[in-house]
């Protein structure tokens, strides 16, 4: 996405958003699509999911708002916007609402949104940090120059003043104070318009009250020094208000981007238009969502391929860190497979497009992150519901704290109101959870870990039983000879011969395992090599004579066949038993250390598979796990998990196939690995992209740290409360003391939140793992 040019000059001009074009344009097919994934299998109107940025939202009350106004529009289904990433994720349904009525409703609502794809949202969110940055430096140099009037008053003794002195101060804080209030405090003021013309009590309505009264009470002041506003003024404590509110604001808005960025980096790493080479040589810039399956395009260095597909011409050196966790370079030659979103490091190259838009694995990526970013966890929502009667209290305790200072002190009253309306505005308590739940989503997306559901982090702290498959989980995906036996009078160079030329023309794992095997061997000339699926394969040799390697019952049918634990396969010729082979899985190399790591953490390890005990055994004894269920079926590894929470356990599953789909769903919370099936990683709550078993620990402890956080948020905010409101109502504390304190909580809050962000190392800086722990050969 394009950025606006770093040295492009700021200026104050714009405080509107960014000219955009018709929102109707997102109505048509083309560009609709580029920010709305179709849900496939449903009945009736086609259902799609569309993300939107949003603009002008800073509270819980805001987000709330945006859903209900989203959610009276016939045709949407659902709503979800997320107050920490500022996204509205929304299921509609195809002829009964469209994009643009979406974005009209939140208009009305009093915010703006823009497709989440699109540039005018990359280009919104400059806008609004510019915006911000020029607010704040209005309101500190208006501040800077009223505290340069307001301290002579304060240290004057009597008579070393005159009157006209005296006045001339006040007059030009007054007039300093005026762009603090109607610029700088601009957000404040528009967002308490806004949820008042509403009918509700938004965090902006404490906060523009204590601007406002503040402001006209000191005016009146400055104005009639002997009216019923009496003769002190607070232009400095209001300027410093406002200043420290900014400050707040404008550094959680770099925090939350920050926590975000690999979120947005990912989203928006397609490049918007491509090099395609045409059938008769020429070359042509077109828009990435025009590249079709078979088109040739050129890929230079520092862009990233817009498409999957397979490297034609060239060699480079790949980016594909945000993709699957491998921070590490991956060299990729002719007839290798590239991945959309990943970069060209090195060299110019020509690829083949063969997926494009949402068939990309890139898109269904995308598609989760954005779940992801517009999930809203139940300890968020508890916290929005709390934040609301919470407006009321805080308007009652101003007014009774008014009343009863108006019968002690009547000149204190209104400032003592002021500083309650201010010291208690919840910002910090809606922040304590989203803000802890987005950087830990952040830190483990950089891991090449995704979340799925934000709330399933609480729940993969608090599980105490983590339940892996055995096969494509524990163990890779490929089979490792342990055990070869050769029949006299052949010689191992015979049958390596034999079995290269064979093995070739198959893709199963066992002639895949056993061409790695025999890849220095040179290939016997065999003819009419064919594969009989589900048995075996077959060639004739210059004699004539018929070599078959596969299943004992297709290979060698008359021998007598000795059991052999594992997986097998035979090499015979005419029938005579030449060679035999015993086969296991590949333990991930990983595997041993994350087992030990998580029975280290306190929780039990369970090995739950549908293969045969035997097999089962050796691989929970090569990992140390003492619990094992082998031989369960789909609906058996269901009653397994459904059996450990009737029992109170919180489970864990960790599996990879389709089998584990019913029982990934079922689990407390579910993790898939990156390269299992489509059906386990819809179903899983968190995918591990690189198939580090070990990111399976990671994860778990950032999740732990991530509900520690959450509760120290949780804590600071009541806490700050508790103490800062008695202050307030007693008089003690200033509105300028009340104005940082709020500001420094909600920042104390984003700043502990964004400590997780750097809680989890990168998978390259980790220690090597252990070697394949897998049984020696016998």
């Amino acid at each position: 996405m394009a950025s606006p040019h770093p040295s492009a000059p700021l200026s104050p001009k714009t405080d509107g958003p960014p000219q955009v074009p018709d929102p109707t344009v997102w109505d048509e097919p083309e560009e609709r699509d580029r920010f709305t994934r179709w849900l496939p299998g449903t009945d009736g109107p086609r259902v799609g999911v569309s993300g939107f940025s949003i603009e002008g939202m800073y509270c819980a009350a805001c987000s709330v708002a945006i859903e209900e106004a989203l959610k009276a529009l016939p045709g949407v289904r659902e709503a979800d916007v997320n107050p920490g990433t500022r996204r509205a994720r929304v299921q509609w349904e195809e002829g009964r609402v469209r994009p643009s009525e979406m974005m009209a409703a939140v208009e009305r609502a009093g915010y703006r949104a823009t497709p989440v794809l699109a540039l005018q949202a990359e280009t919104a969110r400059h806008e609004e940090s510019r915006r911000a940055l020029w607010r704040l430096f209005v309101a500190g140099f208006c501040m800077m120059q009223v505290m340069m009037y307001a301290v002579p008053t304060y240290y004057a003794a009597p008579g070393d003043m005159t009157d006209d002195i005296w006045q001339l101060l006040q007059w030009a804080s007054w007039l300093l104070s005026i762009p603090v209030v109607l610029f700088s405090a601009g957000p404040f003021l528009q967002g308490a318009w806004r949820d008042l013309r509403a009918g509700r009590i938004g965090m902006d309505v404490p906060v523009a009250l204590g601007i406002v009264v503040t402001f006209i009470a000191s005016t009146g002041a400055t104005f009639d020094p002997g009216g019923i506003f009496g003769s002190e003024v607070y232009f400095d404590s209001l300027t410093m208000f406002v200043f420290f509110l900014l400050c707040g604001r404008y550094l959680e808005l770099r925090a939350r981007n920050a926590t975000a960025g690999a979120l947005e980096a990912l989203m928006h790493r397609l490049p918007e238009t491509v090099e395609r080479l045409e059938a008769d040589g020429r070359t042509s810039t077109v828009p990435v969502r025009q590249l079709r399956a078979g088109d040739r395009v050129r890929v230079h260095p520092g862009q990233a391929f817009p498409a999957d597909g397979r490297l034609l011409e060239g060699r480079a050196q790949v980016d594909e860190a945000l993709l699957t966790g491998e921070s590490r370079p991956q060299l990729r030659v002719a007839g290798d497979p590239l991945v959309a979103g990943s970069y060209n490091l090195s060299s110019p190259v020509v690829m083949l497009v063969q997926r494009t838009g949402q068939d990309t694995r890139y898109a269904q990526i995308v598609a989760l992150m954005e779940r992801a970013s517009a999930d809203r966890p139940a300890l968020a929502r508890l916290a929005d519901r709390i934040a609301g009667p919470f407006l009321w209290v805080v308007l009652l305790a101003a007014v009774g704290a008014a009343a009863v200072w108006a019968t002690i002190e009547p000149q204190r009253a209104v400032w003592v109101a002021v500083a309650v309306l201010i010291v208690t505005c919840p910002c910090a308590l809606s922040l304590a959870t989203p803000s802890a739940l987005l950087s830990a989503a952040g830190a483990l997306a950089r891991r090449g870990i995704l979340v799925q559901r934000l709330q399933a982090l609480e729940a993969l702290a608090r599980a105490d039983l983590f339940v892996f498959d055995k096969t494509g989980t524990l163990t890779e995906d490929r089979l490792t000879l342990v055990q070869q036996d050769v029949s006299p009078p052949w010689t191992r160079e015979q049958v390596a011969a034999m079995v290269a030329a064979l093995a070739r023309a198959s893709l199963h794992p066992v002639s895949q395992a056993l061409r790695r095997e025999t890849a220095q061997a040179t290939a016997a000339p065999l003819q009419s090599v064919e594969e009989l699926p589900g048995q075996g394969l077959q060639g004739l040799d210059a004699q004539g004579r018929c070599w078959r390697l596969g299943r004992p019952g297709y290979a060698a049918p008359l021998a007598l066949v000795s059991p052999m634990s594992g997986t097998t396969a035979w090499l015979s010729v005419d029938g005579e038993v030449v060679a035999r082979f015993m086969f296991e899985e590949s333990l991930r190399p990983d595997a041993r250390r994350a087992v030990a790591a998580l029975r280290e953490d306190g929780v039990e390890v369970l090995l739950l598979t549908g293969d045969r005990l035997p097999a089962a055994r050796r691989i929970a004894e090569a990992l140390g796990i003492e619990q094992v269920r082998a031989g369960a079926t789909p609906e058996g590894k269901l009653q397994v998990v459904q059996a450990a929470q009737a029992a109170g356990r919180r489970v864990a599953m960790v599996g990879d196939g389709i089998n584990d789909g019913p029982v990934l769903a079922r689990a407390d919370v579910s993790l898939a690995m990156g390269q299992g099936a489509a059906l386990a990683r819809a179903r899983a709550d968190f995918t591990l992209l690189s198939g580090r078993l070990g990111d399976v620990v990671a994860a778990r402890r950032l999740a732990v740290r991530t509900l520690r956080v959450i509760g120290q948020n949780l804590a600071w905010a009541a806490t700050y409360n508790a103490v800062s409101i008695p202050l307030a109502v007693l008089g003690y504390m200033p509105p300028w003391l009340a104005g940082l304190g709020m500001a420094a909580s909600s920042l104390l809050v984003v700043l502990n939140a964004w400590r997780l962000t750097r809680g989890l190392e990168p998978a390259a800086s980790l220690p090597v793992p252990v070697a394949n722990t897998a049984p020696a050969t016998r």
